[in-house]
């Protein structure tokens, strides 16, 4: 065996191993978002007041686009 077919065979192995540990594994049962849907849901799970923020403010957000934008921080994404 030559040392390049010998080092071509340990480039593939590692490649082989670096692959199939680096996939990512997919996730069997979907996300299911379990953050309030609404403000006065927000308002009853917490007993506090939605705010919306000084820079949401600046931007223009609607206070109900300003809550999405709120949950889709905390919880990554929203399905409603």
């Amino acid at each position: 065996m030559t040392d390049d077919s010998f080092i071509k065979k340990i480039d593939d192995m590692i490649s082989t191993i670096f692959s199939s540990s680096l996939k990512k594994e997919e996730k069997t049962e979907p996300e299911i978002y379990t953050g309030p849907r609404s403000i006065q849901e927000y308002t009853q799970s917490t007993g506090k007041r939605f705010r919306v923020t000084k820079d949401q403010k600046e931007r223009g957000l609607s206070r109900d686009d300003a809550f999405k934008e709120s949950m889709i921080e905390s919880y990554g994404f929203i399905d409603f």
